[in-house]
């Protein structure tokens, strides 16, 4: 066997044993999560959630869905050799929210306070100017819609493997 293909199957096998373990905490965060709405609701304060209750299990929701996200990340980049920026982008945003919803207003100062409104800002930034400036293509796949970064060589370099795939249906539908 040539050291290539041993090494692909070799990466193959890294990739799946790190999205079985990333699934498997992504689970057990989910049982946690239930556990914590269960016993807030049920165990502490029958019916009523207290605010440092709420502000838990808010940051809890919001760290298994970053979990999710980024199970969803590799998973993309394990079928299609890319890295979607919208995706990591959005878990960078997902983070941060998290943070500033955590955070303890009494003990933060200013200078901090600042410092996460300029990384949010930064962060929906870029996401709009990379939806916006076309530097992030659709690809429709059945009921998903994925963005890929592309450049206008990739652009380029799709249409010429478009082009023959065109004149084949056309070809098929006059010949019938």
């Amino acid at each position: 066997m040539d050291a290539i293909v041993i090494l692909k199957k070799y990466e193959k096998l890294v990739y799946f044993i790190l999205i079985l373990l990333f699934a498997l905490i992504v689970a057990f965060s989910i049982c946690e999560l239930i556990y914590l709405v269960a016993l807030s609701l049920v165990v502490d304060t029958p019916l009523l959630l207290e605010n440092h209750e709420l502000l838990n299990i808010f940051g809890y929701f919001l760290l298994v869905l970053i979990g999710v996200e980024l199970l969803a990340t590799i998973a993309a980049y394990i079928s299609d050799k890319v890295i979607h920026v919208e995706i990591v982008i959005l878990v960078a945003i997902i983070a941060t929210v998290r943070g500033v919803i955590l955070v303890d207003t009494n003990t933060i100062n200013a200078l901090n306070m600042f410092g996460i409104a300029a990384i949010i800002f930064t962060l929906c930034s870029g996401y709009y100017f990379l939806s916006k400036g076309g530097l992030i293509g659709r690809q429709q796949n059945g009921n998903n819609t994925h963005f890929t970064l592309q450049s206008s060589a990739d652009q380029e370099s799709r249409q010429v493997r478009e082009e023959p795939a065109k004149h084949r249906r056309r070809i098929r539908k006059y010949s019938k």
